[in-house]
């Protein structure tokens, strides 16, 4: 399968899924952190949510210690109450496990957490980071996602979960990574129809707007503010803020756009995710991936 490949087709029936009496999909996405799935991939979540299919979003680690001046117990219940408004916007799931911040490892227990996560879910598309990345918690994360990428059809690994009879697609999420390999993207998506909706999502991560997001480091905290009129201009902030970086990848992947949308359309996006097949798990077809990204427009 190339790496250079949108989808643009309206309305195929999904026959292959793990579960699929009602004809919806299930797919369940991986990030370290209480904010990395909803950042990588809430506008994708939110469009499949929207045609009724099932999303997961399941951080690895509490994100305990992902703050300037908070850490521990409290930080972790702050930050799960986040996603879970977050997600609760997107129309999805949403879990949080009791990992510690920067201490994820790449173990045989962890292996069989995300073994059985997988299988619990059903999930006929399962997406990560790249196993490339400043932060051990987003390498490992990608490894043990790429380590259940078989297991999860084993029988006898975790037998008291059941196995999935049809191994999923893999999908990795977004990065600006170089080296070994610059990210690849086999599917870009145009998220302009849900980027409010993401933005709003994005907003209740105020931990991580009140401390990271202001100087990219954990040495500062400037708090939201509480008055009407100015906690308005910082959301607006925060939205362009995010706006540009969705702006970003689809200028870089405009002739994809273009491409696949046609010219008006694809030169119309304003916003985007994109994505990249994982060599592990089920190599989908192009017209499988059409399948799983049943929303975009002839």
């Amino acid at each position: 399968m190339g790496g250079w490949l949108a989808i643009a087709l309206l309305g195929f029936p999904w026959s292959g899924g793990q579960a699929a009496n009602d004809g919806s999909l299930r797919i369940i996405v991986f990030g370290a952190h209480p904010d990395d799935c909803e950042l990588k991939a809430g506008g994708v979540a939110a469009l499949w949510a929207a045609q009724g299919h099932k999303v997961k979003f399941v951080s690895t680690t509490t994100g305990d210690i992902g703050h300037a001046t908070e850490a521990g117990g409290p930080l972790a219940k702050r930050r799960t109450a986040e996603v879970q408004r977050a997600d609760k916007i997107l129309g999805i799931e949403t879990e949080v496990l009791d990992i510690h911040d920067g201490e994820l490892m790449p173990t045989l227990e962890n292996r069989r957490t995300f073994t059985r996560l997988i299988r619990e879910w059903k999930a006929d598309l399962v997406m990560g980071p790249r196993p490339y990345d400043y932060h051990p918690d987003h390498r490992y994360t990608g490894v043990l996602m790429q380590d259940a990428a078989f297991m999860v059809t084993v029988p006898s690994f975790c037998p008291e979960t059941p196995h999935l009879a049809k191994n999923p697609v893999f999908l990795y999420l977004a990065d600006g990574f170089q080296k070994p390999y610059p990210f690849n993207p086999a599917v870009v998506v145009a998220i302009d129809p849900v980027f409010d909706q993401k933005s709003e999502a994005i907003w209740q991560l105020e931990s991580q707007i009140e401390s990271l997001w202001v100087s990219g480091n954990f040495e500062q905290v400037v708090p939201v503010p509480k008055e009407p009129a100015a906690r308005e201009t910082r959301r607006l902030e925060v939205r362009d803020r995010f706006g540009k970086r969705y702006a970003g990848t689809a200028t870089q992947y405009r002739p994809l756009l273009v491409k696949f949308y046609g010219e008006e359309k694809g030169r119309a996006v304003k916003y985007a995710e994109a994505f990249e097949i994982c060599e592990y798990g089920r190599q989908p077809s192009a017209e499988e991936l059409k399948q799983l990204f049943p929303f975009f427009g002839p």
